[in-house]
């Protein structure tokens, strides 16, 4: 596989929250609260659905295959990839969605910056997730393929797009121009390739630990859901909306891998 086509997969993910974020330069100033229910709750069907069957799954069939205990590197990666994620939760200052209490370590940033590192956190692990696939696809040291990855980030991607919406439009509802929203939501997006250009540098020098660090993608996603994505989709009236959109993210992350993969 070419530099070229690297790099084009990479950035698939981030073209959902480009497309998501765009949505200030031409929609009003809010989301629905039902809509923007939905939007969380398929998020989070998207990320569980990948990291079981993108991650979790073929971190066991890869340890078993090196000959190592099956469901010890899933385990171990697993709960490091969770630790990580709480490090730079309580760590790295910001602020979600509807929300006025600041969390992390304080901090003089704006609110504005505030909102856009809540969503960055939630793209580092995604990030990670498809840059660790598509190292093992293109080491040929592994038995991971290419439409795996393909796969895996346009699932990513199709949750980005309303993650980058849920960002942008309540920075417009708070004033800001419709083109600085749509740059905050982008912005938010850059941590994604980043994070997963810098996975496929290391993967050369840590194929034995393969296994783990795609459990510890999956701990890192599983931690996004479980502590921000739903606990915001289920606040208030409405809570079967985002159960009807998680069943749809799930559903269709788990068709794109078991199809493409």
């Amino acid at each position: 596989m070419t530099p070229i086509q690297i790099v084009s997969i990479v950035l698939i993910p981030f073209c959902g929250t480009l497309l998501g974020s765009a949505s200030a330069l031409f929609l009003g100033e809010k989301l629905a609260s039902k809509m923007q229910k939905v939007l969380l709750g398929f998020a989070a069907g998207v990320m569980v659905a990948a990291s079981v069957w993108s991650l979790l799954i073929p971190a066991i069939n890869e340890a078993e295959a090196a000959g190592v205990i099956p469901w010890l590197p899933a385990l171990v990666g697993f709960l490091v990839g969770v630790v990580m994620m709480l490090l730079l939760d309580e760590f790295t200052p910001h602020l979600h969605i509807d929300s006025s209490k600041p969390e992390g370590v304080s901090s003089k940033l704006g609110k504005n910056t505030m909102l856009m590192l809540a969503v960055t956190l939630h793209n580092i692990p995604e990030g990670m997730a498809v840059g660790v696939v598509l190292a093992g696809s293109v080491s040929g040291q592994v038995e991971m393929s290419v439409a795996s990855a393909v796969a895996l980030a346009l699932g990513i991607a199709l949750q980005n797009m309303p993650e980058g919406a849920i960002i942008s439009l309540p920075l417009r509802a708070q004033g800001l121009s419709r083109k600085r929203s749509f740059a905050y939501g982008v912005a938010s997006g850059v941590v994604e390739p980043i994070a997963a250009l810098i996975t496929i540098l290391a993967i050369e020098h840590l194929i034995p630990l393969f296994p783990y660090m795609l459990a510890a993608a999956a701990g890192a996603m599983l931690y996004v859901v479980v502590e921000e994505l739903i606990p915001q989709s289920q606040s208030d009236e409405h809570t079967n909306m985002p159960t009807i959109g998680f069943a749809v993210g799930f559903a269709v992350m788990m068709v794109l891998d078991t199809a493409l993969g």
